[in-house]
């Protein structure tokens, strides 16, 4: 399965950006110039998303990436070498636990 756009999900994140930084929907409709505050709604419902060019611009507004903006299906994949600095990171996680315990 290829990796898709969560749009439930990245609106709910943009809702948080938008909170985050002060900005209403109407700010946003009129700082993309958009005709309709509708669109602006149906992002953060989920319904659609925005332009490449609409998301390009927000992340100017937000000052965040457009990747921070997007949330996707992509499963995080360990990789054999992930594994084992996963693991090795859980030991001395652990160790330093002892240590402050004591």
């Amino acid at each position: 399965m290829i990796p898709l756009i969560d749009k439930k999900q990245t609106g709910i994140n943009l809702r948080r950006i938008m909170d985050e930084c002060g900005f209403t929907v109407k700010d946003v409709q009129q700082y993309l110039r958009l005709g309709s505050i509708q669109s602006v709604y149906h992002w953060l419902n989920g319904i659609s998303m925005p332009s490449v060019d609409n998301l390009y611009a927000l992340s100017y507004l937000f000052q965040v990436s457009v990747d921070d903006m997007l949330c996707g299906s992509r499963k995080r994949i360990l990789t054999a070498e992930n594994q084992v600095q996963l693991k090795r990171m859980r030991i001395y996680y652990g160790k330093i636990k002892a240590i402050e315990a004591a």
